[in-house]
């Protein structure tokens, strides 16, 4: 047999063998996708599947409320916050790292949000149902605390192949507030007395990429 026959038909198996193997991992995705797969104070976490990376179309609330992108992270926290703390976010618009607003000072009101803001470090520490917001990637990601001890505490989340669980290392130092490892937050929301709902705005275009 020819060299360039063998090559050929070497290259024709292994294309083969990858359309199959895409194949594979879109019917594995399919499979996934809007599965329950974890719950907070009866809010579900939905698996967004394999390609993290996709959304699934915007979700709404009957009464019309945006969610976000299906089944991606600022979808979570925002239905958990409608759903368990019966609170609206003014602008319910931005990747997740719009969540934090970097140019107001620890403990301020986060208008955008309808929250109270504290920064990693605050002496204010972060508490369950907080929400928390990391800054480090493209469009950053936000998660719901669960529970805080002395020394760690514990996020749910959407759209983390790792799992809906994570737990996070908590150092306190002279009386203030530190998540470290494995990833650093720039700080953490929660409602608090002037955290009123009010009207969604409506006039802005909702963002699509990934969270």
């Amino acid at each position: 047999m020819k060299p360039n026959s063998v090559a050929r038909k070497i290259a024709a198996g292994l294309l083969a063998l990858l359309s199959a193997s895409v194949a594979t991992i879109f019917y594995a995705n399919a499979l996934r996708v809007g599965k329950v797969i974890d719950r907070y104070r009866d809010v579900p976490v939905y698996d967004n599947g394999l390609l993290f990376f996709r959304s699934h179309g915007k979700n709404y609330s009957e009464d019309g409320y945006y969610y976000g992108q299906k089944w991606q992270c600022v979808e979570f926290v925002k239905r958990f916050y409608r759903h368990a703390k019966s609170h609206a976010m003014p602008d319910v618009w931005g990747h997740a790292k719009s969540f934090f607003d970097e140019s107001l000072p620890d403990g301020a009101f986060n208008p955008r949000r309808g929250l109270a803001q504290y920064r990693n470090g605050s002496m204010n520490g972060p508490r369950p149902d907080d929400l928390i917001v990391f800054t480090d990637t493209r469009y950053g990601h936000v998660a719901i605390v669960t529970q805080v001890s002395s020394n760690f505490l514990e996020v749910i989340q959407q759209n983390i192949l790792a799992g809906p669980r994570q737990r996070y290392s908590l150092v306190v130092s002279n009386a203030h507030y530190f998540v470290t490892t494995p990833r650093r937050p720039a700080g953490w929301l929660r409602m608090s007395p002037s955290a009123t709902t009010r009207t969604p705005a409506t006039n802005r275009t909702p963002h699509s990429a990934p969270d």
